[in-house]
């Protein structure tokens, strides 16, 4: 852990500077050389690949930034990835899946965070699980949810990334949900990962209907335009913390007016937290099988 002192000697860095550093997230080393067996096979449909997809922060940015990168895609932004599959082709998928294994970006720890590989997979994993579910049960966009809860935190990767090279001396302290991080990433740093998330999002031409709850996610009712999924981003957020976190990370009970425009309660989101538990736990034998992950959402 670095000293007191070391802690204060980053330079104020905006979230666009964080951001711009970043290529890519980093991806599952337990879901790529599977997905990669899939393509090589003529037997795997598009949907059993899209849920293997799915289960993997780093593969799924890749694979939403290609499609939206492609010609006119910005008047018709890919916000799902089961669009972003249709728009770019096996093909390119085979070749993102391939440059990652070929580049080695794995998980890794997060070490400004003290964040092991796992633990990152699984709070992004069980908060897009999470976020579906709540979707699933209020009318909204399935897909869309997962994503935006998959992806919660690439700012955290995006700001540890940019620490390693510039302040590797600095660590960050989590207190319990919603803040978490957010606290000591202000004072070290002068941003906190939700804002530099956002801008990674945006540098990356995803529609602001992701990355603007993504910026909202710890005050939902600051958002103008799409406070219901801030409103689901930080209900999932809670509900990934108590399936992950035993310990002072553990979260208290909810803001409740922050559950309004989901309508939500403390009690259903309690119920979402055991369903969340147990889908994370299929999805980890599935993998260790070798077997595609049965879809989430009905």
């Amino acid at each position: 852990m670095p000293t007191d002192a070391a802690l204060f000697t980053a330079d104020r860095v905006s979230p666009e500077i964080i951001a711009r550093a970043m290529r890519y997230p980093p991806s599952a080393q337990r879901v790529l050389p599977l997905l990669k067996h899939y393509l090589e096979e003529s037997d795997f449909s598009i949907y059993q690949i899209v849920d293997l997809i799915r289960l993997d922060p780093g593969v799924s940015a890749r694979v939403l930034q290609a499609a939206n990168s492609r010609l006119n895609a910005r008047h018709h932004p890919c916000s799902t990835i089961e669009m972003a599959v249709q728009r770019i082709g096996f093909d390119l998928i085979y070749e993102i899946v391939a440059n990652a294994v070929a580049e080695q970006v794995l998980v890794r720890p997060l070490v400004a965070y003290s964040l092991e590989a796992d633990e990152l997979w699984n709070l992004s994993v069980s908060c897009g699980i999470a976020a579906e579910l709540i979707a699933e049960m209020r009318g909204l966009d399935t897909r869309i949810s997962y994503t935006l809860g998959l992806l919660h935190g690439v700012g955290m990767i995006a700001i540890d990334q940019w620490l390693q090279r510039h302040q590797p001396t600095i660590g960050f302290f989590a207190s319990a949900f919603p803040r978490e991080y957010a606290e000591s990433e202000a004072v070290l740093i002068g941003c906190t990962h939700p804002e530099v998330g956002a801008e990674v999002l945006r540098g990356w031409d995803f529609p602001f209907e992701i990355y603007e709850p993504l910026r909202c996610q710890h005050d939902p009712l600051a958002s103008l335009e799409h406070q219901q999924l801030s409103s689901l981003l930080y209900a999932a957020k809670w509900v990934r913390s108590r399936v992950c976190f035993e310990d002072h990370r553990r979260p208290h009970e909810p803001e409740p007016s922050l559950l309004e425009p989901v309508e939500l309660s403390v009690f259903s989101l309690e119920n979402l937290a055991l369903q969340v538990r147990d889908r994370l736990e299929q999805v980890k034998r599935d993998l260790a099988l070798g077997d595609a992950p049965q879809p989430f959402a009905a």
